[in-house]
């Protein structure tokens, strides 16, 4: 047990270190600022845009939507497995019937998807000034680029849907009864976080996020999935089937706010720009491809 938690607390202390480099990488140099890029430059920048696109596609469909679909359902059968052994006979019987489930994992990320559709609307209905303040010129590039405060907050929620999901990974390496199992865990994990937070940076500097808060995203996103091993460190401890649930249902609501955020802020903002059509889709094709890899070993 003692070499399970030096190897548990190792994966923590890789964890944090890896993904604040990562992090600070694009967030501190001042190389891929896309306002001052020009030619060449600009289109290397849109090309990494692309990248990470595809990364955030790849962590969306093939590890949070999946993930969290996995965990709901294992919570529904567990569910009715009860329902069969503890149930009236009526209940038995339709448990046993062997009837279709209804969808409870797309309705809870469906939830997820509107809670963020509903909040931005109500900022753009309560804010329209500080929404449209750049669009006064009227000019053809203020059509092209999101208004800085809209994106600004896709961008905050980028980030909160990514750091429930990393603590849900972290969680996954902190229950862990091998140290086989958990040191594959985390090794997997390690290249997804390096990849995602490098392009979860890249995002806070183009949506014009200020340098401060860039850095305390980026520290709040770090700590994370040590988080999540200590919670998990804990749960292998002292376990219920309440936790269980809400664990599932807060990753599904999470899944439902980064598919909304895909789907509507990164893939349209990356493929509005000028660049080779096909290039672009190359470019978010590695980017998903590398993610539908490292959910071979995750």
């Amino acid at each position: 047990m003692d070499q399970l938690l030096e190897v548990k607390i190792g994966c923590l202390a890789g964890l944090l270190v890896v993904t604040l480099i990562c992090g600070l990488i694009p967030a501190q140099v001042r190389w891929f600022q896309s306002n001052m890029a020009r030619g060449k430059h600009r289109r290397i920048l849109s090309f990494i845009g692309c990248f990470a696109a595809g990364v955030f596609l790849g962590a969306c469909i093939m590890h949070m939507v999946a993930d969290a679909l996995g965990d709901i359902q294992e919570e529904l059968k567990k569910r009715r497995q009860q329902v069969n052994t503890s149930g009236s006979r009526g209940q038995r019987d339709k448990a046993a019937s062997g009837e279709p489930m209804y969808p409870f994992g797309e309705l809870v990320i469906s939830a997820g998807f509107f809670l963020v559709f509903l909040i931005e609307s109500v900022v753009l209905h309560c804010c329209p000034r500080a929404v449209h303040s750049h669009g006064d010129h009227n000019t053809e590039e203020d059509h092209k680029d999101p208004p800085e405060s809209h994106s600004s907050f896709r961008a905050f929620v980028l980030f909160l849907s990514l750091s429930f999901h990393s603590v849900f990974e972290g969680l996954a390496i902190g229950v862990q009864k091998q140290e086989t199992a958990a040191i594959q865990l985390c090794l997997a994990v390690l290249i997804h976080k390096a990849i995602v937070v490098f392009s979860l940076a890249l995002k806070l500097v183009q949506s014009g996020t200020p340098a401060r808060w860039r850095l305390l995203y980026l520290v709040v996103f770090a700590l994370m999935s040590p988080a999540g091993i200590g919670v998990g460190i804990g749960v292998s401890l002292y376990n219920s089937d309440g936790t269980s649930l809400a664990q599932a249902l807060l990753e599904g609501v999470a899944a439902g706010t980064f598919l909304y955020v895909t789907f509507l802020e990164i893939l349209p903002y990356e493929l509005r720009s000028h660049e080779s059509p096909l290039t672009k889709f190359f470019f978010i094709g590695l980017g998903f491809s590398i993610m539908a890899i490292i959910a071979i070993w995750a």
